[in-house]
């Protein structure tokens, strides 16, 4: 069983910056692939960045050249790190763990981008 806690999340204006923290109690050490997905209000939820095991990353074409996610297995942590913000950015942020169908979730952390 894998628990996850967010944090980092806020208002911020755009162009800005926020990072958000993802630290995860329980092994994670067997899952592949960590990442951060979004959702705004009346969209469905997507993935935003992922690292695995390996470090090989994958993000969203909206949100690459901007964000960087990264994870410390011996921190048990993964972290998003978001620049240039823009109001499309707007969502709550759910750290997930293991996948989207089967894997474990965070409660989310809000993140609200002002134009």
């Amino acid at each position: 069983q894998v628990q996850l806690v967010e944090s980092g999340g806020g208002l911020v204006q755009a162009g800005g910056s926020l990072r958000l923290s993802c630290v995860a109690s329980g092994n994670i050490f067997s899952i592949n692939n960590m990442g951060w997905y979004r959702q705004a209000p009346g969209k469905q939820r997507e993935l935003v960045a992922l690292v695995t095991s390996i470090g090989t990353t994958h993000y969203l074409d909206s949100v690459r050249g901007r964000f960087a996610i990264s994870r410390d297995n011996g921190k048990k942590t993964v972290t998003l790190q978001m620049n240039s913000l823009k109001p499309e950015d707007t969502a709550v942020y759910y750290c997930n763990a293991g996948g989207f169908s089967q894997g474990f979730w965070g409660r989310g952390t809000q993140v609200t981008v002002s134009s």
